[in-house]
């Protein structure tokens, strides 16, 4: 049987091979997929980051942004960075829960719902994410936050019954449990495919930003948005740590400088795009409202459960809750 290629092994193999390349001309060219349009906050500090980095190397150091899964599918790019068959990349992090029960810790409804608890939650986790991510080859970079979670649907929703047997966008294990506990159907759906997947029916309700709801025109398949705020999750930047050790202490210093300018920049920046893109789904004809004191309730009860469900998977789990309650 004759071999065919992937194409986007081709693809990746010839972008490396120009990175070598260029590294004969005291260049080094290094490739980030980050899953997410040049709209979104996450991606723009991509492209922030990877421009200070030119900048501070005067050029000896090129990391070309690669938007919008374009280069690598989401859920491939962890494997991609620990595999080395690209340097650094940018995922959600919820996604790596089946990895380890470490990185579900802001995919936990109602463990963290406002900026300051996120970022003290995130302050907890981070040792344990950073043991996980040594393992498995990888060094963490930086993160950035998304503005709060929160519910679209089709139909107004003042408890749990108004959405029960409806099909409930599902992107990380942990929203897959989140829909089970709703009583609804998790549905696998990533972000470019929303809109298609709720004008086909193929998803009725979902639990995300504001942000990816004005970056995917929600108004054109949808109505109502439930602001109930379950939980604030984060996008994580890692390196491949032998890319990293092989650069110099000087490039190194200037890759952790860039990393902690751009998390600086994503912990202020989501607090204002939250506001803007919650007053965008408004003026655009979606009725955003809070929500009732009993689907709060629900909610509040489910977010328990999983909570429990997580302290029994594992023992760094419980050390993160401490250091987060203290």
């Amino acid at each position: 049987m004759k071999f065919v290629p992937n194409r986007a092994a081709i693809l990746i193999a010839s972008l490396l091979t120009l990175g070598s390349a260029g590294s004969a001309f005291a260049e080094t060219q290094w490739h980030m997929p980050t899953p997410y349009g040049d709209t979104n906050l996450p991606t723009q500090i991509a492209y922030q980051f990877a421009e200070e980095i030119k900048s501070n190397t005067a050029g000896e150091l090129d990391i070309v942004v690669h938007s919008g899964a374009s280069l690598i599918k989401h859920p491939e790019i962890p494997r991609a960075v620990r595999t080395g068959q690209v340097q650094l990349g940018e995922v959600f992090i919820g996604i790596m829960g089946n990895t380890h029960p470490v990185f579900k810790h802001d995919n936990i409804p109602f463990l963290a719902t406002t900026y300051d608890s996120a970022e003290k939650l995130w302050s907890a986790a981070k040792p344990e994410v950073e043991k996980q991510l040594k393992k498995e080859g990888m060094m963490l970079l930086y993160t950035v936050a998304w503005p709060a979670q929160s519910l679209y649907t089709k139909v107004p929703v003042n408890t749990l019954a108004d959405i029960s047997g409806l099909k409930m966008r599902a992107y990380s294990p942990s929203t897959s449990r989140l829909a089970d506990l709703m009583n609804t159907s998790p549905t696998t759906v990533q972000v470019p495919e929303i809109p298609q997947a709720f004008s086909t029916g193929i998803i009725d309700a979902m639990v995300t930003s504001p942000s990816t709801g004005v970056n995917g025109q929600a108004w054109d398949y949808l109505s109502h948005y439930t602001d109930i705020r379950a939980w604030i999750p984060k996008n994580v930047v890692v390196v491949n740590t032998r890319s990293f050790k092989r650069l110099d202490k000087k490039t190194q210093q200037v890759i952790l400088d860039a990393a902690a300018n751009a998390e600086a920049k994503g912990w202020a920046g989501v607090r204002i795009k939250a506001l803007e893109d919650t007053q965008i789904l408004a003026d655009k004809g979606i009725i955003v409202s809070e929500p009732s004191e009993e689907l709060i309730a629900e909610l509040n009860k489910i977010g328990a459960t999983m909570i429990e469900e997580w302290k029994a998977e594992a023992p760094e789990v419980e050390a993160i809750l401490t250091t987060f309650n203290q």
